[in-house]
């Protein structure tokens, strides 16, 4: 049942292509059929040239083998090119497919999948279903075709050696089927393994300063050695099943020319059979047995393209768990009022992260989230744009539960500066334009200098249409989180997230993204999560978390004058800033 779904979905992703298949069945039919026709051209080739010594077949035979060859040349191209093309279309469309849905998933859902895990499934599994598609699926048809033709031919010259030939054809499939089972475990666990290759390979690459920082070269040096072993084992193991499988179809091959040859020789010389009928004969047999040996080939391709298709379309069963509701309304630009009513949150039912949260944000007013790590603060702000869903209460914009609303609507009117700037490797104006393309360069330029970015940009060897590199590479911290806010200025959503947008920098760079945050945050309802407090005296509210719940609300002054967990948390960092070593 497992492998008639498996089927039938690829044949869904082959469908679109269905008139290009049946020309390239066609082109396959005349292939097999001119295959047949050089088995049968060895007997007057032998019978009238050496036999008869007939000179018009002599001077005809060569004509007619050369246009033979040439009409099942061009029948061949166009079976292979048309083959190919839809393999590689079906690759292309299965890989946007694989994309969209990647792209459509929860956060969550990226914390529990490595990157390595996904990039192995759209790359190396869809590569083996292109395999089995143009190369497995078609290839038995060829093959099929061809056999017929064949088994046509030595019927025709001789059909009780043609009966005795076709005991063998049978015992062909016992090592085929045998083997088939053997590529497609090996097929999986190979695949397994290519997504740990692929998750070590990305992660000491992108994380290269930590390794080097931390002299830790030979560890990741020797586990990925050991991951590439697992893998060159499994390997080898398909490779002594492949390398097994031919010489065995070649020995059943064998077995049954021998015998042909014994008892076809015996009616040659007793007169019963001619020698081009008997050796026309010979050479369709030899023939079926070439695409019969290929179907184990195409078998271990076939196999491999089921295990590689059971793991995509196993990934393209999980459903993105937070989509638009039926009904999705649409947000209005407009932001009145952020509520959050009752809200608690946990992570898969593990334990509350966030439980009994009340909280209301008028319009233009700067919120600040304090605690300690661990208390729920980054959890909370990623309730709002629905990175997340609440497991109870619910979370209103302007009255309306944000569940109920189109995540584009929702997510459109919301911007996120965090710690770890995310840029891409592209320009500084693609960078800041990223979800803005319809802008200007005149506003690309306004919002970087809103940001006190435009000084080092111009600075930069092509300006804008610089290349920053992976994640921004070629830039400072400073430089990054101001094109991080740029990029949020330009976007002019009215809500705005900071998540600890300068807790990495040091003092200079903190002083100039600060400059650039007071620009971003004029006139926008803000939620700043702060690791120094002292950048948020001036918030028109402060809330304190403890462990998932807001303990303590108020101003700096307020919350300073309770002597709470804020005064605390004040007091040791203010503490920790002025301390000379």
């Amino acid at each position: 049942m497992r492998n008639q779904r498996l089927l039938s979905l690829l044949l869904n992703e082959v469908k679109p292509y269905r008139f290009k298949l049946i020309v390239a069945m066609l082109c396959m039919v005349f292939v097999a059929g001119l295959s047949a026709l050089q088995a049968y051209m060895v007997k007057p080739l032998l019978d009238e040239i050496f036999f008869n010594k007939n000179e018009f077949m002599l001077s005809m035979l060569p004509i007619a083998l050369i246009a033979l060859f040439l009409v099942k040349g061009i029948f061949y191209y166009g079976y292979a090119f048309l083959m190919d093309y839809v393999g590689q279309s079906v690759v292309k469309n299965i890989r946007i497919n694989l994309f969209s849905h990647i792209q459509s998933m929860q956060l969550s859902f990226f914390h529990k999948t490595s990157t390595g895990e996904l990039i192995s499934r759209v790359m190396n599994d869809v590569a083996l279903i292109q395999n089995a598609i143009s190369k497995a699926l078609v290839g038995v048809l060829k093959d099929m075709f061809q056999v017929v033709g064949l088994i046509g031919v030595i019927f025709y010259q001789d059909w009780k050696l043609a009966l005795m030939s076709l005991i063998f054809l049978p015992l062909a499939f016992f090592p085929i089927v045998s083997f088939g089972r053997k590529y497609r475990r090996l097929s999986i666990k190979s695949q397994k393994i290519r997504g740990v290759v692929s998750t070590i390979l990305h992660e000491s690459i992108a994380g290269n300063r930590i390794v080097k920082a931390f002299c830790m070269e030979r560890i990741e040096i020797e586990r990925f050695t050991k991951s590439i072993d697992k893998l060159f084992k499994t390997v080898i193991r398909d490779v002594k099943v492949r390398s097994l499988a031919h010489p065995l179809m070649e020995l059943l091959g064998g077995f049954g020319i021998a015998l042909i040859i014994f008892y076809g020789g015996k009616q040659v010389i007793s007169g019963v059979s001619t020698p081009g009928t008997f050796f026309s004969f010979l050479a369709a047999l030899i023939m079926i047995y070439d695409p019969i040996k290929q179907v184990s080939k195409v078998n271990n391709a076939l196999q491999k393209g089921l295990a590689a298709s059971g793991r995509i379309f196993e990934f393209l069963d999980q459903k993105p768990m937070i989509v638009d509701p039926p009904d999705a309304k649409e947000l209005s630009p407009e932001i009145k009022m952020v509520e959050f009513e009752n809200v608690g949150f946990s992570y898969d039912n593990s334990g509350k992260i966030l439980s009994d949260l009340d909280l209301q944000v008028k319009s233009g007013q700067v919120l600040a989230i304090v605690g300690t790590s661990g208390s729920g603060k980054t959890t909370m702000v990623n309730l709002i744009p629905r990175f997340f869903d609440v497991t109870s209460g619910q979370i209103c914009i302007n009255g309306m539960d944000v569940r109920d609303m189109s995540l584009s609507s929702l997510r459109s009117r919301i911007s996120v500066v965090t710690q770890e700037t995310i840029l891409f490797n592209d320009s500084v104006k693609r960078n800041i334009s990223y979800g803005s393309r319809d802008c200007s360069d005149d506003e690309i330029r306004d919002a970087a200098r809103s940001a006190h970015a435009l000084k080092f940009i111009n600075e930069l060897p092509e300006g804008f249409d610089t290349i920053i590199g992976e994640s921004g590479a070629r830039l400072s911290g400073g430089q990054r989180q101001r094109i991080s806010i740029a990029r949020a200025i330009l976007k002019n959503s009215p809500i705005l997230i900071l998540d600890e947008a300068t807790s990495s920098l040091d003092t200079e760079s903190e002083l100039e993204v600060q400059k650039a945050l007071d620009n971003l945050m004029k006139n926008r309802t803000t939620f700043v999560i702060a690791h120094r407090l002292s950048t948020i005296k001036y918030a028109d509210r402060i809330i304190v978390l403890k462990q998932g719940k807001i303990v303590e609300k108020g101003s700096h002054e307020e919350l300073l004058a309770l002597g709470g967990e804020y005064q605390k948390l004040y007091t040791m960092q203010f503490g920790n800033e002025n301390r000379v070593d």
